[in-house]
């Protein structure tokens, strides 16, 4: 299949060896992964702070970057809350923009059947692998005791269900542990945890304890602005080595025959770009 990876803004600019874990997973399985590099930020943050004209605009870049711009049978991204975006939030955006007269006519129609393709092939890392490849077993090894986080926009927002539970399972020597109230919100929420600090903190700390008594050796979630957050906490709280925060992708790669010394989590934000040294650029993209 080929696929074309949404590594998302955040991952980009701040985790990209989360978005180089995805495409070396992908390949791995047998998948042609493309990487087209007109894209930008989704929009989330612009529309969840009120700038919905601001986030049409890149609606309309993500449709014309994903849906004219590449051809692929779909589109994959580590982070459920920017497919959430696309698939939960553009329809809306979409019709706010039609409902103001920012967009009608063929333009309208246009953007319809665009954001109607790619909003309905556009999937979470997790989802895609079980459900779409039908793939669980990855063939990775990570031998240490492993929490996840089950992040809001996943479960609450674009259900992948237990895809991220199924995979970890069958990762060769990994203990899965259970968190106490696991489904409860970190506090991130993004400007939420700006404007709303004193409640995002006391979420972080709830979730924190959890973690804590759960003796996870590794935090993990399918979102790293989540796995970001909880890290800043385990730091201010001193927790130095004691707990590594690691996104799925990076565990699903494999490497944890290297022992917890080798892995550089979510805790140490990557230098450079997922767009890096190693990528070729293409007519469409390029590849990792």
């Amino acid at each position: 299949m080929r696929l074309a990876l949404f590594p998302a803004c955040f991952n980009d600019a701040l985790f990209p060896r989360t978005a180089v874990a995805t495409v070396r997973l992908l390949e791995k399985l047998g998948q042609e992964v493309v990487v087209p590099l007109g894209q930008t930020c989704c929009g989330q943050i612009h529309f969840n702070t009120g700038y919905r004209k601001e986030a049409f605009r890149l609606l309309c870049r993500f449709l014309e970057v994903f849906s004219d711009g590449v051809h692929v049978q779909a589109v994959v991204a580590p982070s459920a809350s920017c497919v959430a975006m696309v698939r939960e939030q553009y329809p809306e955006l979409l019709g706010w923009a039609r409902d103001r007269g920012l967009v009608g006519g063929k333009r309208s129609e246009r953007l319809g059947r665009s954001l109607e393709r790619v909003a309905g092939r556009t999937f979470e890392l997790s989802e895609f692998l079980v459900r779409e490849l039908g793939v669980v077993d990855v063939g990775a090894r990570f031998p240490f005791r492993v929490a996840l986080h089950p992040t809001c926009h996943s479960i609450r927002g674009i259900d992948v269900g237990d895809a991220p539970v199924r995979l970890l399972t069958a990762v060769d020597g990994l203990e899965l542990v259970d968190l106490e109230r696991a489904e409860e919100c970190c506090g991130f929420g993004g400007t939420f945890a700006v404007k709303n600090a004193d409640t995002s903190l006391a979420m972080m700390e709830d979730k924190l304890r959890s973690v804590r008594e759960s003796r996870a050796q590794v935090l993990t979630a399918v979102d790293n602005s989540c796995l970001m957050h909880l890290a800043g906490g385990m730091r201010r709280g001193g927790w130095p080595g004691e707990v590594r925060v690691l996104h799925l992708a990076e565990i699903l790669v494999g490497g944890g025959e290297r022992g917890l010394g080798g892995v550089q989590g979510v805790g140490s934000p990557g230098e450079g770009r997922a767009r890096g040294e190693s990528m070729a650029p293409g007519d469409e993209g390029g590849r990792l």
